[in-house]
């Protein structure tokens, strides 16, 4: 290579990026690492020397918690967005958040291009790629784990350690406990490894964020949790504490309800790429947020638009997951979702126990319960003589049917 190009590398100091950080050094190019702090625990100082040690000539660290919560999981909150009915998205959610902070980096270096560790059979390479290309459409992409020269040379993650112990580089993963893990605000994502066959059961002591069930505390804790046009505004502790920023009480709820045991499934999923995967997944405040919010939509939500809502919802779990965040389908979705929720405001009151979320009770401004109407005690603004009719109307469509089908 006559010139050396610049590659801003997607860093995580894990061990797929470390060593692709030396091995794109080795290919002649111009490393400036970027690594995104969106909630992940991780001494962001030691990342940093580490990526200059390994020879990277910049490194850039971004806080993006704050827009990681406010404009990536809130929607994802107003959605009750939970794909193939069990996995919260914490990794879809955090990509466009990541990717739209990395192209700002490379525009600002001129980068010629960007880099990342996602595998060659996963979703991320997906995601990472196709935000980057909307928002910065001449970019080019270096996905070592789709390129021969890489493959002939690393065939998995034992190479890659081989490759870290001859290169010097400092690694977490060992052979004997080789899964992949993501890490972010919004929940940890364990795959690969011995989590590939799914008849093995994961090990309890791999999780992080959460206790196990069995070892939470014997005495619940109840908190309250008021929205606003469907986001959290407020949260309402069992001590007294009141909890209105958002980084704030999302942050709270991953204590709360990682010391109750909340938010672990352990799951298999079907990518966008085609095949089945195997991953276990902890997202405590997720999983009480999303609790929260549907009990508070049946309060407040009209029939009919929620029946609506549950379809954009379905529509927005697949877009997200795709890695379509910036695309004009998933901007419309959101847009129409954000409309349903200008009635979703009121207060939540859970008991997190041992695993669990319970909703203990609700009330809204906005409410369209109406006791005097549904109680059995009063007769209120209803004529139980009316539903004779209703009925046989409705049971008219059932009827024929029976009747064609003994004829």
């Amino acid at each position: 290579m006559a010139s050396k190009e610049t590659v801003v590398l997607a860093y995580s100091g894990g061990l797929d990026t470390s060593c692709i950080l030396v091995w794109l050094i080795e290919q002649g190019y111009k490393v400036i690492g970027f690594l995104a702090d969106v909630g992940q625990n991780e001494d962001f100082e030691v990342a940093r020397e580490k990526g200059l040690r390994l020879g990277a000539e910049k490194m850039y660290i971004e806080d993006c918690k704050k827009e990681f919560v406010e404009e990536f999981i809130w929607p994802a909150v107003q959605a009750n967005a939970r794909y193939e009915d069990r996995y919260l998205m914490g990794t879809a959610l955090a990509r466009p958040c990541i990717a739209r902070k990395l192209i700002e980096v490379a525009k600002k270096e001129n980068a010629t291009y960007i880099s990342h560790g996602a595998t060659g059979k996963g979703n991320d390479q997906v995601r990472f790629e196709i935000a980057c290309y909307a928002l910065f459409p001449t970019i080019k992409v270096i996905a070592p784990w789709r390129m021969e020269n890489f493959l002939s040379r690393f065939a998995g993650r034992n190479d890659l350690l081989q490759y870290a112990a001859e290169k010097n580089i400092p690694v977490s993963a060992t052979k004997s406990k080789s899964w992949s893990m993501d890490a972010n605000l919004m929940h940890i994502s364990f795959e690969g490894g011995e989590l590939e066959n799914p008849a093995t059961a994961a090990d309890s002591d791999m999780y992080m964020m959460t206790v196990s069930p069995e070892k939470a505390p014997d005495k619940a804790d109840h908190i309250s949790i008021d929205f606003k046009g469907g986001f959290p505004v407020k949260v309402n502790t069992d001590d007294g504490r009141v909890l209105e920023q958002p980084l704030q009480l999302f942050v709270y709820l991953n204590e709360i309800a990682g010391k109750h045991g909340i938010g672990r499934i352990d799951i298999v999923e079907n990518r966008f790429i085609g095949m089945k995967s195997r991953g276990c997944y902890e997202t405590p405040a997720g999983t009480v947020l999303q609790a929260a919010h549907i009990d508070l939509e049946l309060l407040t939500m009209d029939r009919e638009v929620l029946k609506l809502k549950q379809y954009l919802k379905r529509e927005f779990e697949t877009q997200v997951y795709n890695g379509m965040w910036y695309s004009p389908e998933c901007e419309y979705t959101r847009a129409c979702i954000a409309l349903s929720q200008n009635v979703v405001d009121g207060t939540v009151h859970l008991k997190l126990y041992k695993g669990g979320v319970y909703v203990m009770s609700r009330e809204s401004p906005r409410s369209l319960y109406n006791q005097d109407l549904v109680s059995m005690e009063v007769e209120g603004d209803h004529n139980a003589a009316d539903a004779t009719g209703f009925i046989r109307l409705n049971a008219l469509r059932s009827r024929e049917f029976q009747r064609v089908k003994r004829s």
